[in-house]
């Protein structure tokens, strides 16, 4: 991941835990570290664990509004999708997950905040 994304999923991750006392459900938002430079061997690991590439950075396994739970993939402002992030959110989007693409955590904040039906403390 990036050095501004990481600033970014950090952000909205302290911001999740503030909330948490209200919201219960921010507790079982998490990452899923598919992402970054790994030494090769690191790498193979994971594979063998079952990590996949393109699979978004958070989840929220929250059933909410006809969705089974909430995806959110973090870019900065210019940041684009690669091809199995594509795919990946077309295809949990067809299993009846929400997918979202955000570029700040406030926005993100706001998505989820929405999603689990409050308004957001910024």
């Amino acid at each position: 991941m990036k050095d501004e994304e990481h600033r970014i999923q950090c952000t909205l991750f302290r911001w999740a835990a503030l909330e948490s006392s209200n919201h219960p459900e921010l507790q079982l938002m998490h990452a899923i570290p598919n992402g970054g430079h790994r030494h090769k061997a690191v790498a193979g690991r994971l594979k063998a664990e079952g990590v996949k590439a393109g699979v978004p950075d958070i989840f929220l396994p929250v059933a909410r509004s006809g969705s089974h739970g909430l995806y959110i993939e973090m870019k900065t402002q210019n940041g684009r999708l690669t091809g199995s992030q594509k795919d990946w959110t077309e295809a949990l989007a067809d299993q009846g997950y929400r997918v979202e693409i955000c570029r700040a955590w406030d926005a993100a904040a706001i998505l989820i905040a929405n999603y689990l039906g409050f308004d957001a403390r910024l």
